[in-house]
């Protein structure tokens, strides 16, 4: 056996030894305590465990002189597939010829094919399932827009620089790295690393100055150079442009899609017939100007979101087709789990976790459990997916309820999916800075006997009396919450005047009673107008696609040289390929119906006709993850039947040459599994 295997084996099972025998030594202390045991017992114990740890130390430095790490396995494995996907062109870096720029990607045609394919399902089961609006709004933003959203003040992460080159760094980034490591270094105190799992998990949590105490604690340099770090500070990631020759007005490349969605909610509203719930959706390119791109496709400059805004009634949550999802079950990892003793995800409901207030509501659980669909249906395994809820710290304060979708890959978890109830801020905030009321109109099922709080400025004499202030305080009384206004009304009535602040200015004004008039009236109302709250759930396609290629590649067993993968035929960027079994003009008549029936049938096919065997062009179908083979072979030519194969358990039946495009479609609109074929048809003896 290779002794460098050997040496690894030997590593891995002196960390389980440690690992156990650190267990003895905390239950030697607790008999301790109790007088079971003598110090001299838990002495033994601790000698043991620290001569395994020597051990261990020493057959680390042994196997690392060898050039190898033992958390290689990561590494060799996305090194494996990076080769792969790089080698078939699924995706390369940007500008390749120039030394690439980080962050960048180019997508390759087989890359494109992928992205396509599961935009378009996206597409199909959120916007044509859900009747969505969906629109396209330019990349380009102004200032003012992005401002009122809060990107302009608040879209930041917190950078350091290395004190001797300047080089600069994320700040979380490097906490959680060197935590990773400590955590899972043997070496390290049960109670240490049970300490720095949980800086771990609130990490996003830190401002700038706890996270520079967290960075001193830890003694996390720089990790190119090892020089020390700066203080952390705010660095907006927004890519700042200016629009027009004059450069006048200011704008920025959009960090998401959804600000046009907001904007634009006036028009949607009335497109729907004035009626909500309603959805808009948009598919398009967001960029952020990363502080470190890594992990390939997980974090970029430029990247393509998909987006929903599901506008609703604020106190009509409820979804009519949550009775659809109600008993999906999968796992949520609630902030309850997080913060516990366990830190585990647990398997519930989507109903359950409803009804014990868990999820907010129905309408945030219905789109949770879709995303669920989604993600499995397009080769997302759902034992490496979990929901998780963002703790109260993470939210923002108007959010009423927050979840991601993380899918577990070789990084770690990976979030994936946002989704999100944002209560009625992004609309207020836009109605308030563009002066443009973003509301609805909910018509009552009868007419309603309310109190309502009237406001009746005496314009003229306010005008004579304030000038150029008056119209700063028409709107202060506009915007005037009703407790407020009638306490003002109340102080006029009893002492003839009252002072009026203005909060944005710092601005008092002293109002007589003859200025404005405010009253309690009962009126018959038909309806009321409302902010409608948003739902909204935002997918970042290309950390999609990069879980989807982790969870899709592997090799074949006991053929390491053949990669495959095992892409779900709905994304797969070629459904099915058409081989002669040999080049011979006799098989010629027959690809060509083949691949014009299974054009027509909107399959995606390749004729590959080179002079190769047959294995080898299964093998690199395998690898651009073709579902399905047809190969034409000297049968053909008797009876008119071709041999199906299926890529992973590489079992070929053979079939009437015209039902092939038929076959391939149900199998793809998964209204047939390949189970289902082999029991139709004969098999056919496997030609690997």
């Amino acid at each position: 056996m290779d002794p460098h295997a050997n040496l690894a084996d030997e590593i891995r099972k002196l960390e389980s030894d440690i690992r156990k025998q650190g267990d003895v030594v905390r239950a030697k202390k607790a008999q301790k305590k109790d007088g079971l045991v003598e110090q001299d017992d838990v002495d033994q114990c601790i000698e043991e465990l620290k001569q395994l740890k020597l051990r261990f130390d020493e057959k680390l430095k042994e196997f690392e002189s060898t050039g190898t790490k033992m958390d290689g396995g990561k590494e060799t494995f996305r090194a494996q597939m990076t080769n792969l996907l790089e080698r078939r062109l699924f995706y390369i870096p940007s500008f390749k010829i120039y030394g690439g720029v980080a962050g960048l990607y180019d997508f390759g045609p087989p890359g494109c094919a992928v992205k396509q394919n599961l935009i378009a399902y996206w597409r199909q089961h959120f916007v044509l399932t859900e009747a969505m609006l969906e629109i396209e709004c330019p990349s380009v933003t102004p200032e003012v827009v992005l401002r009122a959203s809060g990107h302009v003040d608040k879209f930041t992460d917190l950078m350091v620089n290395d004190v001797v080159t300047g080089d600069c760094h994320r700040a979380d980034h490097l906490l959680k790295d060197v935590l990773d490591r400590q955590i899972h270094n043997p070496l390290t105190d049960p109670e240490v690393a049970k300490k720095m799992k949980e800086v771990l998990a609130r990490v996003d949590e830190y401002d700038d100055q706890e996270l520079g105490e967290l960075l001193k604690k830890y003694d996390v340099k720089a990790p190119e150079t090892g020089h020390a770090l700066s203080d952390p500070y705010p660095f907006n990631l927004m890519f700042a442009t200016s629009i027009g020759p004059a450069g006048n007005l200011k704008g920025y490349l959009r960090p998401e899609t959804a600000q046009g969605m907001f904007v634009n909610f006036r028009d949607l509203l009335y497109f729907n017939g004035g009626k909500l719930p309603f959805a808009a959706a948009q598919i398009g390119q967001a960029y952020r100007n990363e502080i470190a791109p890594r992990a390939g496709l997980l974090r970029v400059r430029e990247f393509t979101l998909a987006e929903i805004e599901h506008f609703v009634i604020p106190d009509r949550k409820n979804h009519p087709k949550f009775g659809q999802v109600k008993e999906l079950s999968f796992q949520l990892y609630p902030r309850a789990e997080q913060l516990g003793e366990a830190k585990e995800t647990v398997i519930m409901s989507i109903e359950e976790a409803v009804r014990k207030g868990i999820i907010a509501n129905e309408t945030l659980a219905y789109f949770i459990a879709r995303t669920y669909l989604f993600l499995t249906a397009v080769g997302i395994n759902p034992q490496r997916l979990r929901f998780r809820q963002h703790l109260q710290h993470e939210m923002a304060h108007y959010a009423c309820d927050c979840w991601d979708a993380e899918v577990e890959c070789s990084y770690g978890w990976i979030e994936c999916v946002g989704l999100a109830d944002r209560s009625a801020y992004d609309l207020t905030a836009h109605a308030q800075k563009s002066k443009v009321e973003l509301s609805a109109f909910e018509k009552y099922d009868e007419p309603r006997q309310v109190e309502v709080v009237t406001i009746a400025p005496n314009k003229p004499q306010v005008g004579k009396q304030f000038k150029k202030d008056a119209g700063i305080i028409m709107e202060a009384l506009a915007a005037m919450e009703d407790k407020d206004a009638l306490a003002l009304g109340e102080s006029l009535k009893s002492q003839g005047k009252a002072t009026l602040k203005i909060c944005s200015t710092g601005q008092e004004f002293e109002l007589t009673e003859s200025m404005v008039s405010i009253k309690l009236e009962t009126k018959t109302l038909q309806g009321r107008n409302v902010v409608p709250s948003v739902i909204e759930p935002s997918f970042g396609i290309g950390r999609i696609l990069y879980c989807m290629f982790e969870h899709a590649f592997y090799l074949r067993e006991g053929d390491e040289q053949r990669a495959v993968l095992r892409f779900s035929p709905v994304v797969a960027p070629i459904k099915c390929t058409i081989f002669p079994l040999m080049q011979d003009s006799k098989f010629d008549a027959y690809l060509d119906p083949v691949c014009r029936a299974l054009t027509e049938a909107g399959l995606s096919n390749k004729v590959d006709t080179t002079g190769v065997s047959i294995g080898k062009r299964y093998a690199r179908t395998d690898e651009l993850g073709v579902p399905f083979a047809v190969t034409v072979d000297y049968q053909t030519l008797e009876d008119g039947t071709v041999t199906l194969r299926e890529r992973d358990t590489c079992v070929q039946v053979r079939m009437p040459s015209l039902e092939v495009a038929t076959v391939v479609r149900k199998l793809v609109d998964a209204k047939l599994v390949w189970k289902d074929v082999q029991a139709r048809y004969p098999a056919q003896m496997t030609a690997n």
